[in-house]
């Protein structure tokens, strides 16, 4: 997620983990408002569906941050930008290789002929056109940093630390109902603490309501396969699927969303869907890119790469790429997708996790 780098001093971050009943929120006219808040509001959705001492903790200081009321994150924080970096150059095919990425494989554009991106970012440029999440880890765990999202090259790298440093960007700009995203990125190996990703978000920041399809989740700690979760529902639900693919390699991740179904894409190959309509999410999302840490007692390093991200709109009556009537299984619930989750969700034991992988 070329990034809007509204950046808060380092102390100011880390007082809404460490030391939120003296925090104040920036005024919604101050420069770093949008990353504080969003930082915010995200923290405070992931703690409201866990419980624990130090779930409650953190929801309680939220609260009395104001985060919880309807207008704490500003409507100009989702504005479009007018950022000429973020739109697509008419004669721009977005086909251009990196250096890093050399051929660029099949994409899910391609092959089922998607046309022109309405939005394209070949981190080409700066990291303009997005919201940079500066303040708490996913759940409360470590720390988002700007300073660990870094473009070089025509590459967008996000790097974290042994202690939990990474960082979460989102492209909150480019919001829509329906539509179809593609990313190309790979995951080289590293700590096993951290998962990389790549999802789509509710816009009116309503999670779990509001639904979120991690259609890309890197968390094989041998990075040899990818899987998805669908999260619906006030009690946050979720389906899951994966494939195997060797996610240290560059690869073409694709995902397409229209109001009878959701389908996922490798390298232009449907790999898993849902028709099931009452789990699919109420209203926009935008995309966001994350490298979250999930402590696992180790001190490595991790790393995620983004070559590109593309986004189409849907056309009024279009139906989806494929005429499939959805993955086996895709919606049922089973064992090893409960484990995984309750392993990679946090938990609200101080970042402990209750098992391994």
């Amino acid at each position: 997620m070329a990034l809007n780098r509204l950046s808060l001093a380092a102390t100011t971050a880390l007082s809404i983990a460490a030391s939120l009943p003296g925090a104040v929120a920036p005024a919604a006219t101050a420069p770093e408002s949008c990353s504080w808040r969003i930082a915010a509001r995200v923290l405070y959705q992931e703690v409201s569906v866990e419980t624990g001492a130090r779930a409650e903790s953190l929801k309680e200081q939220l609260e009395n941050s104001g985060v919880d009321s309807s207008d704490f994150v500003p409507a100009d924080c989702n504005a479009s930008s007018t950022d000429e970096s973020s739109a697509v150059d008419s004669n721009d095919t977005g086909g251009s290789s990196s250096p890093q990425t050399g051929e660029q494989g099949t994409t899910a554009g391609e092959t089922f002929q998607w046309g022109e991106p309405d939005q394209i970012d070949d981190f080409d440029g700066d990291l303009s056109g997005w919201n940079l999440y500066d303040g708490p880890g996913h759940g409360g765990n470590g720390t988002r940093s700007p300073d660990a999202a870094s473009v070089a090259d025509g590459i967008l790298t996000i790097d974290g630390t042994g202690d939990g440093t990474t960082a979460g960007m989102a492209w909150s700009e480019h919001s829509q109902q329906y539509g179809r995203w593609e990313v190309r990125m790979r995951a080289p190996k590293g700590s096993p603490s951290y998962n990389a990703l790549a999802l789509l978000w509710p816009t009116a920041e309503n999670f779990p309501v509001g639904g979120e399809v991690d259609f890309v989740e890197i968390m094989d700690p041998d990075r040899k396969k990818v899987e998805l979760f669908l999260h619906y529902g006030e009690d946050n639900s979720q389906v899951h699927g994966e494939v195997e693919v060797d996610a240290t390699e560059w690869h073409n991740y694709a995902v397409e969303w229209t109001p009878d179904s959701i389908t996922a894409f490798v390298d232009g190959e449907e790999w898993w869907k849902t028709t099931d309509m009452g789990i699919l999410p109420p209203g926009p999302m935008h995309l966001t890119l994350q490298l979250d840490w999930f402590p696992k007692g180790d001190s490595e390093t991790g790393q995620v790469q983004y070559d590109w991200v593309k986004q189409w709109s849907l056309g009024e009556n279009e139906e989806a790429s494929t005429q499939s009537s959805g993955s086996e299984g895709s919606t049922d619930s089973d064992s090893s997708t409960t484990a995984t989750d309750e392993e990679n969700n946090w938990n609200g034991q101080g970042g402990s996790e209750s098992g391994g992988e």
